[in-house]
């Protein structure tokens, strides 16, 4: 079995910062690529970044130039530190990941439980 596990989420002032986790963990073959995902009660799910298993990014055009994506392949464990964060960045942020695991050998997509962002004005 695959786990995503998120952490690093809380609470924090308009301007602040910070550095979310998610490790993957499980009978892992392979992973491909990772993304953070967030959402808000009501609205759909948005893309915040990606970043392929040779470190190649992206970013939603609401987060470029405030946050980094990066990833350590030896823990299997994505990050995304935010600065410069604006209370509209209050969300759920999920963990996603492209997966081969060792029980299936086919890729399958796997997500996190979501941890809580909250940016106080």
């Amino acid at each position: 079995q695959v786990q995503l596990v998120e952490s690093g989420g809380g609470l924090v002032q308009a301007g602040g910062s910070l550095r979310l986790s998610c490790v993957a963990s499980g009978n892992i073959f392979s992973i491909r690529d990772m993304r953070w995902y967030r959402q808000a009660q009501g609205k759909q799910r948005e893309l915040v970044a990606s970043v392929t298993n040779i470190g190649n990014t992206n970013y939603g055009d609401s987060v470029k130039g405030r946050f980094t994506i990066s990833r350590d392949n030896s823990k299997n464990t994505m990050y995304l530190q935010m600065n410069s964060l604006k209370p509209e960045d209050t969300d759920v942020y999920y963990c996603n990941a492209d997966i081969v695991s060792t029980t299936t050998m086919r890729w399958g997509a796997y997500w996190g439980q979501g941890t809580q962002v909250t940016v106080s004005s």
